[in-house]
């Protein structure tokens, strides 16, 4: 998907990097939170995009290297948040698209894509249009 790709050009861009760890989620469900009410999000988008990102997260810290960073990126478009969450990963696999947590992640979200880069970071991206309802299950 090639709304994921690139640099954020004059779009809005926050970037937020934290240790790998579960303690620190609570930081970005706030960060998306925050983000998604500034682009009017209905007050059910913004609980799907803060669970969609908590779980996204969950699933990168399974195979996280530890003492890693995770970095999350949140781009505003127009009526769209995209947020890309990366990790790098002991094994540089990509979830699998057949699970419960991503067929969890595709309802909450609208679009989900993953992509794995040359130094094993796993990159899991999603796209939430406000007012596009949910996504297909």
């Amino acid at each position: 998907m090639s709304q994921f790709a690139g640099e954020p050009g004059n779009q809005d861009f926050v970037e937020v990097r934290l240790p790998a760890a579960g303690a620190y989620l609570s930081v970005l469900r706030t960060a998306t939170a925050g983000l998604a009410a500034r682009l009017d999000f209905t007050l059910d988008e913004i609980e799907d995009l803060r669970i969609a990102v908590d779980e996204a997260c969950a699933i990168l810290l399974q195979q996280a290297v530890a003492g890693s960073v995770l970095s999350c990126v949140f781009r505003l478009v127009d009526d769209s948040l995209e947020v890309t969450v990366s990790a790098p990963t002991t094994d540089g696999r990509a979830p699998e698209r057949d699970t419960f947590a991503w067929t969890v992640l595709s309802a909450l979200a609208g679009q989900v894509d993953s992509s794995v880069a040359d130094d094993n970071t796993v990159s899991i991206s999603l796209y939430k249009k406000r007012g596009a309802g949910p996504g297909p299950a």
